[in-house]
């Protein structure tokens, strides 16, 4: 039941923001809100006609173009997803969120240095940009740079302590580096915070900290 009450809520919303763009056709915002409702009841195609529609509107804005870059990652269309993160990225060079879709582009495809300029990037313009330093963590993990990886992990910690991803990605970190108690103190703190951590690297640090 619950679930029915939540389409209906969605579909009344989708209504609403259909009427405001038959509205206001030019008006970015009204296209570029439809398309993230879209995204969110799961119609991806119409939340990419909508996200095309504010860019064709307005091509600097920054944040349809985001969104969309964002839906094409999904779809595993890194291309398009590069395509359209280094387009916001040339309109606003400063925009940290955009190096680090393009780290995490960098990355899915194996390309582990690039994505490691990209993140270290992001991190120089927005020190606090914690998601730039979890995935630091794990490309640095990645090249077997464990020093780094340890550094950029424990940053992130230090940014967000109850963050069970910064946690678990600390204790693989210390793993790789042999600081096995530590790790599996950080790991211990990632579970109590609800992070799902991956029984079997669980069970192998474990046998690493009893020897």
């Amino acid at each position: 039941m619950a679930e029915a009450v939540k389409e209906s809520n969605i579909q009344d919303v989708i209504a609403e923001q259909e009427k405001i763009v038959a509205e206001k056709p030019d008006n970015v915002m009204a296209h570029h809100m439809l398309g993230l409702i879209y995204l969110r009841a799961g119609r991806s195609e119409d939340a990419i006609r909508e996200l095309e529609k504010a860019i064709e509107i307005d091509s600097q804005s920054m944040e349809s173009i985001v969104n969309l870059g964002a839906i094409y990652f999904g779809r595993g269309d890194y291309d398009r997803a590069l395509e359209l993160n280094r387009r916001a990225l040339k309109i606003s060079p400063t925009m940290a969120e955009a190096l680090v879709n393009i780290g995490l582009i960098e990355q899915q495809r194996g390309h582990a240095a690039e994505a490691i300029e990209s993140y270290e990037q992001a991190t120089r313009i927005d020190p606090r940009l914690i998601t730039a330093w979890l995935n630091l963590a794990s490309a640095y993990t990645m090249q077997q740079e464990d020093a780094k990886a340890v550094q950029a992990a424990r940053q992130a910690v230090e940014l967000d302590p109850d963050s069970g991803m910064a946690h678990n990605n600390l204790a693989v970190a210390l793993y790789f580096s042999g600081a096995y108690q530590e790790a599996l103190h950080h790991l211990e703190r990632a579970r109590e915070l609800g992070y799902s951590v991956d029984p079997r690297f669980s069970d192998g640090l474990k046998a690493k900290a009893l020897q």
